[in-house]
């Protein structure tokens, strides 16, 4: 079999090395030597976008935390008007020159699209700063609201963060988080929140078996409609491993 060829490295603003490899035409990021993502498993990214945008009766402006390979970002573009507004949030400024370098090819140039508008830096703080700006909020930053990329993000996924995310959203808009697993306490936190929170299993690669991961959802009720009544508290907390190993 042949080798990886390593094209590049970055630094994440936490200090950990991002490794960008290619064989033939797969590519991967890795850090830690483990896979973060890959161009072969990005069923569940797509996924993430066509859940989130499903039904919604607003389409114009979407909030896109994490930018991966561009895989979200081109499923989200491609369910969107022309006078959509996008806004994708990235951490990491050299996954930002990846994509408009050697990975650019892998979901049709999506950063090249005038619906975009790429902001660097925490979707947290962009996140708190919105009220009722948005008509989705979509979250790919970590491997799930409990197995943390990077530590910074936890307060995205806590009580707090998770009001923010509610306050963010207009009337009927919808927030969904990839997970590598199912998180039943981050669904009550969206609950008590006053959002209706689901889950929905989906495949790594389309149209394959093997790997699932889950997409959580949050949806804002419609003007009119009465809250939704939240659950207890769960007895126990589960415990997630950290890292994006789940994708591969």
């Amino acid at each position: 079999m042949k080798p990886w060829e390593t094209v590049d490295r970055t630094t994440a603003p936490d200090g950990a090395e991002l490794v960008l490899a290619r064989r033939d035409d797969e590519w991967v990021v890795r850090v830690a030597g483990r896979t973060l993502m890959s161009s072969r498993a990005h069923g569940s990214e797509e996924a993430l976008a066509a859940i989130a945008l499903r039904g919604l009766e607003q389409r114009r402006a979407i909030l896109l935390g994490g930018l991966g390979m561009g895989f979200t970002l081109r499923a989200t573009l491609d369910r969107l008007p022309t006078d959509a507004r996008v806004v994708v949030v990235e951490l990491v400024a050299g996954l930002v020159a990846w994509n408009r370098g050697p990975l650019s090819k892998l979901a049709g140039r999506p950063l090249d699209d005038p619906r975009v508008r790429l902001q660097r830096g925490d979707v947290g703080g962009r996140i708190a700063e919105a009220k009722g700006a948005y008509d989705a909020i979509l979250l790919d930053v970590d491997n799930g609201p409990s197995a943390l990329a990077h530590a910074g993000n936890k307060a995205l996924y806590g009580e707090k963060g998770v009001r923010h995310c509610a306050e963010a959203l207009r009337a009927g808009g919808v927030l969904a988080v990839w997970s590598a697993s199912p998180d039943e306490r981050y669904r009550e936190r969206l609950e008590r929140a006053g959002l209706e929170a689901s889950e929905e299993i989906v495949q790594a690669r389309a149209g394959a078996g093997g790997v699932r991961h889950v997409v959580i959802v949050g949806r804002k009720r419609a003007a009119g409609r009465p809250r939704p009544t939240p659950r207890p508290p769960a007895a126990a907390a589960s415990s997630r491993g950290a890292g994006r190993s789940g994708r591969g």
